[in-house]
């Protein structure tokens, strides 16, 4: 391909091309999936075709071969990894291994029939062939994450087969940077990152500010625990985020970008550069791009990693090479931003979408979602649910249909018993909060959420079932949220800190009457005086498990007891008289002493000295011993 080509002559020479395979083989090579073995399973494809005296291309290749070979990003359904998806037939093989691939090369590829021990199963054990009719994929719509999953990452002519880049050529060629804003604008898309902030008034603030040099800046430092919506997009399809980026260059003038992701994602770093090269190489990114005057390239860096950089004025601290740490605002960086120039900064999906918008139009797009949160939002569902994944809804949607039809269902902790009662989840990360039970048929959205004491942050969902200490879920992202803290401001610095001493209390039995009133004003405390938004709702966790939990709390401060049973420092050892069998191995094991007694009578455990280890429940071979 040359850079004279033109998008429709690209995209015809793709067609033509895959035309001539018999199938294509779209192997998930998404992290996960990766991790997994994904990577032999696709050495293993290459392998068993030409032992079969057939030929097999990749998909950059495209030589003439029966079939093609494909790397995807991460299809989502990430509980049923390795995946693998054989088209035209849209079967989906789930649990897949090297030693798998030879039954798909024959009984699929050559005789036209799917291998059923590797197809998912619904609940009641019933084979699934396509993709699109497994309850996972069936209850989503996925219009951000479409191609995610689906096309080779590192081929921008499969992009521009499936309509990319015609949307940011247009944008160039054919819009003025008005109606660019206008038309974000009119389609109600607001920020995934957390704040919801609408995209459209962002860059037009940006456009109508005077400045010959503008930058565009997208936010992938995914920070949140249990969040990897961001990850799995500069993955799967890194080609969207920077087509969104050229779209919002044409809207506010922006003359250079900047792509700034955590190191901690190589593979999402080694894509993105492979797609910008792939952009300058077709002239779409650099000097005078799709032929017009317009000048625009995007720099990739990487961060080190720090959670404040997710912070927009910490993250531009970081590009320009000063410590990340928060700026106070004003001014914005759509008035000052990166090196004192007018900046818009958005986050990785939100840049993803912008494509998606244009292609569908405002108003078509403006029809999904709620009033006032338009569209669809991508979620990490994690936790004690039956599918985890990466997953893609529209506002409104509920817990309920989230967990119980996309999620398959709460789990135990050992991941069985699909059914398991629901407790709380944890949306947002460590600047959100927890919805219960009381909010499972609440239409998820911005203003709701934010009604409750929570918000959608990210896009992080951790499902935890009745097995789960809320105090400890809180003190788990108080860590995070301490360890994280830039110590720019004492509020933050020493107020997570002091928060975080008083969870311990609660947790390990030290707590006293005063320690929750206490919580809850030292909460108060960092809300409304830290200088960053991470600081500001570093508090929520906390008070939104007092909020829904408070009698939890009180048991572990009154009672020095844990409902859930899962706080090592409020457990109470006892040994069952009638099952003690005297035979003294308890005793012997117990590092602390905390054992005595004598042959002939049932052995008891001294509380004061007991240190809570386990030690003896382990050595028990007759299971006497009762943990309370």
């Amino acid at each position: 391909m040359t850079q004279q080509l033109s998008l429709e002559q690209r995209r015809d020479t793709f067609n033509t091309l895959s035309e001539q395979y018999q199938a294509k083989i779209i192997i998930c090579a998404g992290t996960g999936c990766m991790a997994n073995g994904s990577m032999d399973i696709f050495r293993r494809f290459r392998e068993v075709v030409v032992q079969k005296g057939l030929s097999v291309t990749v998909a950059l290749e495209k030589e003439r071969a029966h079939y093609m070979l494909s790397q995807s990003g991460c299809q989502g359904f990430c509980q049923m990894g390795p995946l693998v998806t054989i088209l035209p037939q849209k079967i989906l093989y789930t649990h897949v291994k090297p030693e798998d691939v030879e039954d798909i090369v024959e009984t699929t590829l050559m005789n036209g029939q799917p291998v059923e021990r590797l197809l998912y199963r619904t609940p009641a054990g019933e084979p699934v062939t396509e993709m699109s009719h497994i309850p996972f994929y069936e209850k989503q719509q996925r219009t951000t994450l479409k191609l995610c999953g689906m096309i080779d990452t590192q081929d921008i002519d499969e992009y521009i087969a499936h309509g990319g880049y015609f949307m940011a050529r247009k944008a160039v060629l054919e819009m003025t940077g008005q109606q660019v804003c206008d038309e974000i604008l009119a389609s109600g898309l607001r920020g995934r990152g957390g704040g919801g902030f609408p995209t459209g008034r962002k860059w037009a603030l940006t456009r109508t500010e005077e400045s010959p040099v503008k930058y565009v800046v997208c936010n992938g430092d995914e920070g949140d625990p249990g969040a990897f919506m961001d990850r799995c997009l500069m993955e799967g399809n890194p080609h969207s985020v920077i087509e969104g980026m050229i779209i919002c260059a044409r809207a506010i003038g922006g003359t250079e970008g900047y792509i700034y992701v955590r190191t901690e994602y190589p593979l999402a770093v080694a894509r993105l550069r492979t797609a910008l090269e792939g952009a300058r190489q077709a002239g779409y990114l650099g000097e005078r791009i799709f032929g017009s005057r317009m000048s625009f390239d995007i720099h990739l860096m990487e961060g080190a990693g720090a959670f404040v950089c997710g912070e927009e004025t910490a993250l531009l601290a970081s590009i320009e090479g000063r410590r990340g740490m928060p700026m106070p605002k004003p001014p914005f960086p759509a008035q000052s931003g990166l090196f004192g120039k007018p900046t818009v900064i958005n986050n990785v999906e939100t840049f993803s979408t912008v494509p998606v918008v244009m292609s569908q139009g405002a108003e078509n797009y403006a029809r999904i979602g709620t009033e006032t949160s338009k569209g669809t939002k991508t979620f990490a569902l994690t936790g004690h649910v039956a599918n985890t994944g990466l997953i893609e809804v529209p506002f409104g949607a509920t817990l309920r249909q989230i967990i119980g039809e996309i999620g398959g269902g709460v789990i135990n902790d050992d991941g069985t018993n699909v059914g398991t009662d629901f407790k709380a989840v944890q949306i947002g990360g460590p600047s959100g909060g927890c919805l219960t039970q009381e909010h499972l048929d609440m239409p998820l959205d911005y203003e709701n959420l934010q009604k409750v004491g929570a918000m959608i942050g990210s896009g992080g969902l951790v499902v935890m079932n009745n097995n789960t200490c809320m105090v400890k879920i809180a003190r788990y992202f108080m860590q995070f949220t301490q360890n994280e803290s830039c110590g720019k401001c004492v509020v933050c610095r020493e107020g997570t800190r002091q928060m975080l001493a008083l969870l311990g209390d609660i947790v390990e039995g030290r707590a006293t009457e005063e320690t929750i009133p206490l919580l809850e004003e030292l909460a108060g405390v960092v809300k409304q005086g830290s200088l960053c938004g991470l600081g500001k709702t570093a508090p929520n966790p906390v008070l939104s498990t007092l909020r829904y939990f408070r009698e939890e709390y009180r048991a572990h401060v009154e009672q020095k007891r844990c409902p859930a049973g899962q706080c090592e420092g409020l457990r109470v050892y006892a040994i069952e008289a009638e099952k003690c069998k005297s035979c003294g191995l308890c005793a012997r094991n117990c590092p602390a002493g905390a054992i005595r007694g004598q042959k002939g009578q049932p052995y008891e455990i001294d509380p004061e000295k007991c240190v809570k280890c386990g030690a003896c429940v382990a050595s028990c071979k007759f299971n006497a011993i009762t943990v309370g």
